[in-house]
Protein backbone atom coordinates (compact mmCIF):
# COMPACT_ATOMS: atom_id res chain seq x y z
CA UNK A 1 0.00 0.00 0.00
CA UNK A 2 1.10 3.52 -0.96
CA UNK A 3 1.90 5.94 1.77
CA UNK A 4 -0.61 8.09 0.13
CA UNK A 5 -3.54 5.66 0.75
CA UNK A 6 -2.66 4.57 4.47
CA UNK A 7 -2.48 8.14 5.22
CA UNK A 8 -5.95 8.34 3.45
CA UNK A 9 -7.21 5.89 5.15
CA UNK A 10 -6.34 6.68 8.29
CA UNK A 11 -7.51 9.93 7.78
CA UNK A 12 -11.37 8.99 6.95
CA UNK A 13 -11.10 6.58 10.18
CA UNK A 14 -10.68 9.36 12.41
CA UNK A 15 -13.37 11.71 10.36
CA UNK A 16 -15.18 10.08 6.88
CA UNK A 17 -17.01 13.11 6.30
CA UNK A 18 -14.85 15.46 5.55
CA UNK A 19 -14.82 16.76 1.42
CA UNK A 20 -12.21 15.83 -0.66
CA UNK A 21 -10.64 19.03 -0.57
CA UNK A 22 -10.27 18.80 3.29
CA UNK A 23 -8.59 15.68 3.30
CA UNK A 24 -6.46 16.56 0.68
CA UNK A 25 -5.29 19.57 2.97
CA UNK A 26 -4.74 17.49 6.05
CA UNK A 27 -2.83 15.18 3.31
CA UNK A 28 -0.99 17.80 1.89
CA UNK A 29 -1.82 16.53 -2.00
CA UNK A 30 -4.39 17.85 -4.63
CA UNK A 31 -8.06 17.31 -4.01
CA UNK A 32 -8.00 15.28 -7.84
CA UNK A 33 -5.02 12.88 -6.13
CA UNK A 34 -7.49 12.57 -2.92
CA UNK A 35 -10.62 11.62 -5.35
CA UNK A 36 -8.56 9.32 -7.42
CA UNK A 37 -7.08 7.64 -4.69
CA UNK A 38 -10.37 7.15 -2.99
CA UNK A 39 -11.75 5.65 -6.19
CA UNK A 40 -8.92 3.01 -6.24
CA UNK A 41 -9.21 1.89 -2.75
CA UNK A 42 -12.85 1.88 -3.45
CA UNK A 43 -12.84 -0.19 -6.07
CA UNK A 44 -10.10 -2.47 -4.45
CA UNK A 45 -12.50 -2.95 -1.65
CA UNK A 46 -9.77 -1.57 0.80
CA UNK A 47 -12.56 0.64 1.71
CA UNK A 48 -15.65 -1.35 2.26
CA UNK A 49 -18.17 1.14 4.37
CA UNK A 50 -18.32 5.04 5.44
CA UNK A 51 -19.83 4.64 8.51
CA UNK A 52 -20.10 6.19 12.02
CA UNK A 53 -19.43 5.04 15.78
CA UNK A 54 -22.47 6.81 18.13
CA UNK A 55 -22.85 6.37 21.28
CA UNK A 56 -24.84 3.19 22.11
CA UNK A 57 -26.01 4.63 25.51
CA UNK A 58 -27.97 6.99 23.54
CA UNK A 59 -29.66 4.70 21.38
CA UNK A 60 -30.86 2.63 23.79
CA UNK A 61 -28.36 -0.19 24.70
CA UNK A 62 -26.89 -0.86 28.68
CA UNK A 63 -24.63 -4.17 27.42
CA UNK A 64 -22.21 -4.86 24.75
CA UNK A 65 -21.76 -8.46 24.66
CA UNK A 66 -18.76 -10.70 23.81
CA UNK A 67 -19.91 -13.95 23.15
CA UNK A 68 -17.48 -17.22 22.88
CA UNK A 69 -18.95 -20.51 21.26
CA UNK A 70 -17.84 -23.87 21.31
CA UNK A 71 -18.97 -25.84 17.70
CA UNK A 72 -19.49 -30.03 19.24
CA UNK A 73 -18.01 -31.06 16.66
CA UNK A 74 -15.81 -29.95 13.21
CA UNK A 75 -18.58 -29.45 10.80
CA UNK A 76 -18.42 -31.05 7.42
CA UNK A 77 -18.94 -28.55 4.17
CA UNK A 78 -22.49 -29.44 4.09
CA UNK A 79 -23.21 -29.16 8.10
CA UNK A 80 -21.60 -25.45 7.32
CA UNK A 81 -23.78 -24.64 4.68
CA UNK A 82 -27.17 -25.54 6.88
CA UNK A 83 -25.25 -23.41 9.91
CA UNK A 84 -24.84 -20.24 7.32
CA UNK A 85 -28.06 -20.76 6.24
CA UNK A 86 -29.55 -21.18 9.82
CA UNK A 87 -27.68 -18.18 11.01
CA UNK A 88 -29.15 -15.89 7.88
CA UNK A 89 -32.45 -16.65 8.51
CA UNK A 90 -32.61 -16.37 12.29
CA UNK A 91 -30.20 -13.09 12.18
CA UNK A 92 -32.81 -11.03 10.61
CA UNK A 93 -34.81 -11.63 13.68
CA UNK A 94 -32.09 -10.99 15.69
CA UNK A 95 -30.35 -7.50 14.72
CA UNK A 96 -28.34 -6.84 17.88
CA UNK A 97 -25.33 -8.89 16.70
CA UNK A 98 -22.72 -6.39 15.15
CA UNK A 99 -20.25 -9.39 14.26
CA UNK A 100 -20.06 -13.14 13.80
CA UNK A 101 -16.43 -14.95 13.00
CA UNK A 102 -15.52 -18.31 13.46
CA UNK A 103 -11.87 -17.91 14.70
CA UNK A 104 -9.86 -20.20 17.33
CA UNK A 105 -8.39 -19.24 21.45
CA UNK A 106 -9.30 -19.93 24.42
CA UNK A 107 -10.86 -23.56 23.52
CA UNK A 108 -13.39 -21.73 21.22
CA UNK A 109 -14.31 -21.99 17.67
CA UNK A 110 -16.30 -18.58 17.42
CA UNK A 111 -17.14 -15.00 18.49
CA UNK A 112 -20.38 -12.73 18.48
CA UNK A 113 -20.84 -9.29 19.33
CA UNK A 114 -23.91 -7.80 20.50
CA UNK A 115 -25.81 -5.20 21.94
CA UNK A 116 -28.48 -5.47 24.41
CA UNK A 117 -31.46 -3.33 25.92
CA UNK A 118 -31.06 -4.81 29.11
CA UNK A 119 -29.66 -8.29 31.24
CA UNK A 120 -33.60 -9.96 29.88
CA UNK A 121 -32.18 -9.24 26.32
CA UNK A 122 -28.99 -10.43 26.33
CA UNK A 123 -30.90 -13.87 28.39
CA UNK A 124 -33.49 -13.76 25.81
CA UNK A 125 -30.42 -13.35 23.30
CA UNK A 126 -28.51 -16.69 24.79
CA UNK A 127 -31.60 -18.75 24.91
CA UNK A 128 -31.82 -18.27 20.97
CA UNK A 129 -28.26 -19.34 20.70
CA UNK A 130 -28.67 -22.24 22.48
CA UNK A 131 -30.96 -23.50 19.41
CA UNK A 132 -28.44 -24.45 17.44
CA UNK A 133 -27.82 -27.94 17.22
CA UNK A 134 -24.11 -27.69 15.91
CA UNK A 135 -23.06 -25.48 19.41
CA UNK A 136 -21.85 -26.55 22.48
CA UNK A 137 -24.74 -25.22 24.73
CA UNK A 138 -22.26 -25.65 27.60
CA UNK A 139 -19.33 -23.99 25.41
CA UNK A 140 -21.10 -20.43 25.51
CA UNK A 141 -19.60 -18.00 27.35
CA UNK A 142 -19.92 -14.15 27.54
CA UNK A 143 -18.09 -11.33 28.37
CA UNK A 144 -20.56 -8.44 29.28
CA UNK A 145 -19.59 -4.75 29.51
CA UNK A 146 -21.80 -2.40 30.94
CA UNK A 147 -22.06 0.61 28.28
CA UNK A 148 -23.69 2.28 31.66
CA UNK A 149 -20.48 2.08 33.72
CA UNK A 150 -18.68 5.75 33.82
CA UNK A 151 -15.00 4.42 34.45
CA UNK A 152 -14.04 4.12 30.63
CA UNK A 153 -10.47 3.11 29.52
CA UNK A 154 -10.93 3.15 25.72
CA UNK A 155 -14.09 3.11 24.44
CA UNK A 156 -15.02 1.94 20.84
CA UNK A 157 -13.27 4.10 17.80
CA UNK A 158 -11.39 3.62 15.22
CA UNK A 159 -8.88 6.76 15.72
CA UNK A 160 -6.53 5.04 17.77
CA UNK A 161 -6.54 2.15 14.65
CA UNK A 162 -6.02 5.25 12.46
CA UNK A 163 -3.07 6.29 14.34
CA UNK A 164 -1.30 2.64 14.31
CA UNK A 165 -2.13 2.36 10.70
CA UNK A 166 0.49 4.67 10.13
CA UNK A 167 2.89 3.04 11.93
CA UNK A 168 2.35 -0.25 10.09
CA UNK A 169 4.35 0.95 6.64
CA UNK A 170 7.71 1.61 9.11
CA UNK A 171 7.45 -1.11 11.19
CA UNK A 172 7.50 -3.01 7.50
CA UNK A 173 10.24 -1.25 6.32
CA UNK A 174 11.79 -2.36 9.30
CA UNK A 175 11.66 -5.87 8.93
CA UNK A 176 12.46 -5.62 5.50
CA UNK A 177 15.86 -4.06 5.88
CA UNK A 178 16.73 -6.59 8.49
CA UNK A 179 16.39 -9.46 6.22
Amino acid sequence: MKDIERKLVSELMKNCRRSDRKLAKALGVSQPTVTRTLHKLEKEGIIKEYTIVPDFRKLGYTLLAVTFVKLKKYLTQDEIEKARKSARENIISNLNFIMLERGIGMGQDGVFLSFHEDYTSFSEHMKWLAQFDFLQVSGIQSFLIDLEDEIRYRSLTFSTLAKHILTLQTEQKKKGSQQ
